[in-house]
This record gives C-alpha cells, structure tokens and sequence, in this order.
C-alpha cells in the first residue's frame, strides 16, 4: 500500500528555535520528539522570503531565479510542476489545509477572475481542504461556533482585551489556546484524517503562526520571561547598523511596528530593547503553542496506527529576525531569517532515528525528496536534490558544501524601495552564497558584502571592500556566478533531436 505523505510548515519560524537543537529557552517537545525519532538537518536554508517566494521554491524545487516569484503576488507561471501536481500523477488526491500564498497565473484565466485580486491563491494540484486566508473568516466562523466572541472588525482579534498596546507587554489574546487558528487547522486534519480510514492520503498543514501578529494566547503569554531571553544579536547601536549598507539604512526607515503588533503606530526602529524582548517573548510562545498542536496531530497518527504508515516532513517557509540586527521579519541576507528547521520521519528508515545531519540542505530539496521517497522520478528542472541518501544512512556524493538564496525587494505597486534606493525595478535583488567559512551577498545595484563567519559569526563587519580580502570577494562571486549559470530553467535543456529520435531525458 502506498505510503501517507503529511507535509507540515509553520510560518517563519527561525532554525535555532527548537529545544532539539539546544536552544536555551524554547519548549518544542512534540518536535523534539519526531527528531528523535527521524532525521533532523541542522543547517537547512530557505530559498528566499517573504511568503509566496518562499513557498514557491519549497513547493516546485526551483530557485527563485527560475520560478520568478519575486515578492507576494507576483505570480507563479502555470508552467511549472509542484509537489502537488506530481502527487496526483502518482495517484494521490492532495489536500491543502491553510495556504500556499500561490498567486494564480493572469494568462490563465478570465480577466473578472476573482483569484486576480489576492496573492493567497492556492497551488495547482492541491484541494483545499480547509481555506485560511489573511482575513481569517474561516477561522472566525469556527471560533463563534464555539462560542468565542469575535470582534466586529475581525482582526480586532489580534488586540489584548484591554484595547491596543505597543507592545503588549505579557497580554493574552481574547481566544483560548484550544482555539488558536493553529488548532482549528488541527481539528479539521484529524477529521479528515478519520474520514480517510485506511486509504493512502497525501495531506499538507500549513499553519500560519508563528508568523505575527505577535499576541499569544494563555498560557503561552508568560511562558518565557522577557528579561531571561538570549541577548541579540546586532551592532553596538542602530546606527551602526544602519550605515552598515544602504539596504538596511531604507529599511530601518520603512518597517512599520504594525506589521508586528496589531494597533502599533510608528517604526520598529523606535522599539526600545524592553519592547523588543517582550516582542521576543511572544514569538517564542507562539513556536510553543504550535508545537503542542503539532503534539496532537502525531498523538492521533500514533492512536490510529497511521504514524509508521506515514511520510512525515516539518519545515517552514522562512525564519524571523526577532529583534537581532535591531530587526523584525524575513527579510535580506542574514541567516536568521534564512536558517529554518527540516525534519523527515520516514517510516522505513529504522536505521537513522535521532540522527542530525551537519551537512547543509536547501528548500528546493524537500520535493524532489519526498518525490524519491515515493519511487517517482524527479523532473531534470528541478533544482534541489533527493535527501534521501540520508535516511539510507549514507551521505550522498553530492552532497551540499554551500547554500544560496535569493531575496527580491523590489515594489512594483508602491515603487517605494526603488525610489528610496534609486534603483530600477530590475534593480532591487540580492543573491547570497554561505558556506562554512564566508557569506558573500551579491547585491544586483548595490555594493556588496563579504563576511568571514569564523572570525565574525554575528556578520558585523563587512570585508568586500577590504584590499586583503579581494581575492576570497572574487573567489565566491565566481563561485555564485557558476550556480546561477549552472541552475538557469533546465527544463528541456537535457534534450536533443535527432535523425536517430529525442535522446536525454526530461
């Protein structure tokens, strides 16, 4: 009988952030349990943020540069095959519970489409099971039955009781942990679940905290103590930070507190360090609150006799900055908002369990696994790699020395990065190489940054313009220039007609 597939994302979740691989404070014991019991890959990288470019590359196995998914909305080209797609050539109904922030292809649809006018499309391929947009009426609806009073204007929900705050210092949120969004994305996979009985399913969770607003519901509002958190990481000042390179300095001028905390007003820059701890405190509460519904959800396959019958992958889309390098969000070439969690349960692999892989691995390797783990062949355009190898118990040949990504900010509805920057549209990306040794960010109209991360893990000091470090600058843009000439769309480039017939392969 084929195998169920359950693939689980959280929403910005940073890679340090579980009690598996020894953060200090965060509570994870369900996840630290499926490590345990799995393969964890400490030094998983996403391939680019925010949202739908992330998600994008998780779900397709291309780089950004190929799948072109540059900010939210832009949309992906029907062209490409997903994990989706390729689960039902494998005879599998996939279903969706939550998003995929898919924004649907324009040519490919009346110009009255309703789907033209929101970015939170869903991936081809996928039946959603059970819808979670940003405006949340779903969940609203489901709160109200039972028995949760739910503000006027929905999203009001995100306030403390007590009106606006900023930040709200230990405030709960007005619904109780048991009816989070996370748990009613939970309760409606158990349905389902039990709906499907002994049949094979093919199921993906993608919960949306613990993305902001940063408000979390009892008790997960005073499980950690804002002044006993990890002290940030960052320059001596903000200013500091800022004149570090012009990237930073617009965006320290442009992130608004209330893409954070609801009802702010004003910049995150002006956070004092209490708020940013309390801040902290929060989204380390909210990675706890997900992890005990994750709890249920391998508690249920475990009581019905699914749990060994069962693919399972847990992953997010992107990390959080949280308060380091006095920022907030997913954004740019730092590691924390790029390093995220990868762990994969497969059933048959008895001989890897507890194990954690310190070799590196990107977004783009997770289909093309769970492809390899299916007995299906992985598309010649993919960009990542089957992971498999290391639930054999071997690494593989080709293993990965280095990971990329990509970010873009470019903002074609308000033009506001371009004008600040004063850059062409084409203008606003950058494109990152890190390996053990350096980090070398290329920035397409902008200078450059080269980081020894032996000598400066915290990556404060910027060497692409040091004379001495010229040599290893070349070293590693060559080397990115190679991957990116390497991984431009291969998707009929393995073919050749000949008077012979069609010779490669696909």
């Amino acid at each position: 009988m084929p195998m169920n597939v359950l693939l689980i994302t959280a929403d910005q979740w940073r890679g340090d952030c579980l009690g598996a691989v020894g953060h200090p404070l965060v509570k994870t014991p369900a996840i630290d349990t499926l490590a345990a019991d799995g393969l964890l890959f400490r030094k998983h990288f996403g391939q680019a943020a925010p949202c739908s470019p992330a998600r994008a590359s998780l779900l397709t196995g291309l780089y950004q540069m190929n799948h072109r998914v540059c900010r939210n909305g832009t949309p992906l080209d029907a062209r490409h095959d997903n994990i989706a797609l390729a689960a039902r050539r494998l005879g599998y109904e996939p279903v969706l519970f939550g998003y995929t922030d898919s924004a649907v292809d324009p040519r490919t649809c009346d110009p009255n489409d309703p789907r033209l006018l929101t970015y939170e499309g869903v991936l081809p391929g996928f039946t959603q099971r059970q819808p979670l947009d940003e405006a949340s009426e779903a969940w609203f609806a489901w709160l109200r039955r039972k028995g949760v009073a739910v503000p006027e204007k929905g999203l009001d929900i995100y306030l403390p009781a007590e009106g606006p705050a900023d930040p709200p210092a230990g405030a709960a949120a007005r619904y109780p942990a048991e009816f989070s969004e996370a748990a009613f994305l939970t309760e409606r996979f158990l349905d389902y679940s039990d709906e499907m009985g002994s049949a094979p399913w093919f199921a993906h969770i993608s919960f949306l905290r613990p993305h902001p607003p940063f408000i979390t519901p009892e008790p997960y509002n005073r499980m950690y103590d804002p002044d006993a958190l990890p002290d940030f990481v960052r320059a001596g000042s903000l200013e500091d930070e800022a004149t570090s390179h012009p990237f930073l300095a617009h965006v320290f001028e442009s992130q608004a507190k209330s893409s954070f905390v609801a009802g702010a007003e004003g910049l995150t820059r002006d956070w004092d360090d209490a708020a940013r701890r309390q801040i902290r405190a929060s989204y380390y509460g909210l990675i706890s609150e997900v992890d005990a519904q994750i709890g249920r959800i391998l508690d249920h396959l475990k009581a019905k006799g699914l749990y060994d019958e069962t693919l399972i992958v847990l992953t997010t889309d992107h990390g959080e900055m949280a308060g380091d390098h006095h920022l907030f969000g997913k954004l740019g070439y730092f590691d924390q908002a790029n390093h995220i969690p990868l762990i994969i349960r497969h059933p048959d692999a008895a001989d890897v369990r507890g194990r954690q892989i310190e070799a590196f691995s990107e977004a783009v390797d997770v289909t093309p696994t769970i492809l390899d783990c299916l007995g299906a062949r992985i598309p010649r355009a993919m960009d990542g790699r089957s992971l498999k190898p290391f639930l054999e118990g071997r690494t593989p040949d080709d293993a990965r020395s280095e990971v990329h990504w990509e970010f873009d900010f470019r903002e074609v509805a308000s033009g506001t990065a371009q004008d600040a920057l004063d850059l062409a549209l084409d203008d606003c990306s950058l494109a990152v190489i890190r390996d053990t040794a350096f980090k070398y960010v290329h920035f397409t109209g902008l200078p450059p940054l080269l980081f020894d991360l032996a000598a400066d893990p915290a990556e404060l000091r910027n060497l692409a313009g040091d004379p001495a470090h010229q040599g290893t600058r070349l070293h590693y843009a060559e080397k990115l220039l190679s991957w990116r000439a390497r991984h431009l769309d291969r998707t009929l480039t393995g073919l050749e007609l000949t008077p012979e017939g069609v010779r490669g392969s696909l």
